[in-house]
């Protein structure tokens, strides 16, 4: 009997030892990355949250010789470019998933919620350079047919050139990128209320409407949260297809200029790590690139934080 109690758990023992070097490999991403971007931290101060320019000063850093002072980067352009287009793209994602995820349980026969919930589960693993060239073939040439105008590019050139390739481009490729994933993640939320709370609804005389809304989604929502979690953190991490239709300018938006602002080019803080890479060589613009992938990881370790601080408030 005591050799059973002293016997070592293996299984238990390996997942142990995955779990820390896990922990472990995470810490020291959090710390490379933040050693490689605190030349640019300390140079800009708290001014790389408040200021623009960047564009103009990755131009400056690079060409700049050897031994010069520090730069200072304003990222402010790029860090509400990240969080207008993911924000905008979360909203119509969050819309149409929920949407669809409630269509094909509540309404669907069995064989076709089954079709329709695999193939929302091969696009949620279509590469994302795929929705860029689906982006740049069709999103951009239809923006630039429906919303702009000759007139509309002169009138407003002092403030930028307007193009298919803006904000609300990137927005829309987004929206169809992480759309799948809160689809996929709702569905199966939804799939997961028991049938008797369904069933006891329908006994009040409660419409199928009235049932979906005042039983099925409170019991499912921690499962839709996740799903819609997990849609924005592929949204503000996403380059390779928000930098092929984004337009590559990291201006600040005017408040003056109102929903002009959507076609205006914008360019999100992953997007600026991919367009500006060819110009990594210079240690100034390494150490920019660094800095924008630092607050990147600060926005992904708030995302995770509420997602469990908001999870656990809904379970109680």
């Amino acid at each position: 009997m005591g050799s059973k109690k002293n016997r070592i758990d293996i299984p238990q023992v390996i997942v142990t030892l995955f779990a820390v070097a896990s922990i472990f490999v995470i810490a020291l991403i959090f710390i490379f990355v933040f050693y490689k971007a605190m030349p640019t931290i300390k140079a800009s101060g708290f001014g790389l949250l408040t200021t623009g320019g960047f564009d103009m000063q990755i131009s400056e850093a690079f060409y700049n010789p050897a031994g010069n002072a520090l730069v200072m980067f304003g990222m402010l352009g790029l860090i509400l470019g990240t969080l207008l287009t993911s924000g905008i793209a979360l909203i119509f994602a969050s819309v149409l998933g929920l949407g669809a995820s409630i269509t094909i349980v509540e309404f669907c026969g069995k064989r076709l919620a089954a079709l329709f919930t695999n193939i929302v589960r091969l696009l949620a693993a279509i590469p994302s350079v795929v929705f860029g060239l689906i982006g740049l073939i069709v999103v951009v040439p239809l923006i630039e047919k429906l919303f702009i105008t000759v007139d509309m590019q002169i009138e407003y050139l002092d403030y930028f050139q307007i193009t298919g390739r803006n904000m609300l481009s990137s927005a829309i490729v987004l929206t169809f990128m992480i759309a799948p994933t809160i689809v996929s993640l709702s569905i199966d939320a939804i799939n997961a209320v028991p049938n008797s709370l369904r069933e006891t609804g329908f006994a009040f005389g409660m419409s199928h409407f009235r049932v979906i809304w005042k039983i099925v989604l409170p019991y499912s929502r921690n499962g839709i949260l996740a799903g819609v979690l997990l849609g924005a953190g592929r949204g503000i991490g996403e380059a390779i297809a928000v930098s092929m239709v984004c337009g590559g300018v990291g201006i600040l938006p005017k408040l003056s200029l109102g929903m002009i602002n959507l076609l205006a080019p914008t360019l999100p803080l992953s997007a600026a790590i991919i367009n500006k890479s060819e110009a990594m060589g210079a240690g100034q613009v390494a150490s920019a690139l660094f800095t924008c992938g630092a607050i990147l990881l600060v926005f992904g370790a708030i995302l995770s934080i509420t997602a469990r601080l908001v999870s656990r408030r809904l379970v109680a």
